[in-house]
């Protein structure tokens, strides 16, 4: 049994930052743990061009001291000016640009209405070699929530794959087996995997009472493909790396008559899944999932910086709030003991 274990400085493919007084909140929590982070760009207004990501990036700097790397990301919708979009890429202010389906999730009501209108910029993507990554839900409201994410599959990114065989595409924040299986065959395709979908299932969410701090989206499913993320990300596959989703949303905001989507799990995250992957008895795994398999992916240097974790008799006393002012912020709890810590970076 071990009791120790030391990765290379993991990497966050995909947090939520928010932005203005929020950012104080959640941005040192990210540092305190994390070499790069993919910085999603739904935020009100939406990061929608070459301006915006380079002050966006400049307001989150102000609260990094641990040389945290925030990767920004564009928020892609029909009036994406692709000059604009690949001259910000060449000059390294965005990493990627994100694909909301219209009304998916958090500040997605300007995300794409129809997938075939920015066919030209996806095309311009693939030639300059910038990442897609992917909000894949159906958001048609005859699709079952639950089905939304292989709906969306079947429908849309088999035809984006298909017919831009070149282009680096993320499917993010995947819940389903169907997502895993397709892909595990599809070519240029990679997948991040939440913490809370690796540690929680619906019933968590739904029995014996709602519980709205696990409400998210893509929403929480059956036992059997959390269980199937499990089974992937302790694999070792290299085509899925972890990307938190780590979502904030003040508590009135999530605890209301129709409350927020999202789930704040940037604290504890990664002992969560180090508990997860000793479960399955995969810790030679966890390097890869949280470190190696997204610096693989998207060709970015592999930290020469390490993260000690360090197994403990009491199991973790988790943090209920996080606090600055009048911002309250609930932390994701799983509903299992943790009894490994963070106990050093060098």
């Amino acid at each position: 049994m071990k009791n120790k274990i030391i990765i290379s400085n993991p990497n966050d493919m995909h947090v939520h930052f928010r932005d203005n007084e929020m950012l104080k909140l959640v941005v040192p929590e990210t540092d305190k743990i994390y070499e790069n982070c993919i910085v999603m760009p739904n935020t009100v207004p939406p990061i929608t061009n070459r301006e915006m990501a380079k002050d966006y990036k400049l307001r989150i700097n102000k609260y990094i001291k641990n040389n945290l790397n925030p990767l920004m990301t564009l928020y892609l919708n029909e009036n994406t000016d692709e000059n604009d979009m690949i001259r910000a890429f060449k000059d390294k202010i965005i990493f990627a640009v994100k694909l909301y389906p219209q009304g998916a999730t958090t500040n997605s009501d300007k995300g794409v209405k129809n997938l075939k209108n920015i066919f030209p910029l996806l095309r311009k993507m693939e030639i300059n070699k910038i990442p897609l990554l992917i909000h894949g839900e159906d958001t048609d409201e005859k699709i079952d929530i639950f089905d939304r994410e292989k709906s969306f599959i079947d429908k849309y990114l088999t035809k984006i794959v298909n017919k831009f065989p070149k282009l680096k595409v993320t499917l993010e924040h995947i819940t389903t087996s169907e997502a895993v299986q397709y892909v595990k065959e599809t070519t240029n395709l990679g997948a991040s995997i939440t913490p809370h979908h690796l540690a929680s299932n619906r019933n968590d969410m739904l029995v014996s009472g709602i519980r709205p701090h696990l409400y998210c989206l893509p929403i929480l499913k059956r036992r059997k493909h959390q269980e199937e993320l499990i089974k992937v990300a302790t694999s070792g596959n290299e085509k899925f790396f972890l990307g938190t989703d780590s979502a904030p949303h003040e508590i009135k905001h999530k605890e209301n008559i129709c409350g927020c989507a999202g789930v704040f799990n940037t604290i504890n995250s990664i002992e969560i899944i180090t508990q997860i992957f000793d479960e399955a008895n995969s810790l030679s795994q966890l390097e890869n999932f949280v470190s190696k398999n997204s610096a693989s992916f998207y060709k970015i240097p592999f930290s020469k910086k390490k993260l000690e974790l360090i197994r403990i008799d009491k199991p973790i006393s988790f943090q209920d709030e996080l606090i600055e002012g009048d911002l309250k912020i609930k932390i994701y709890k799983p509903n299992f003991e943790v009894n490994w810590k963070v106990s050093r970076r060098f």
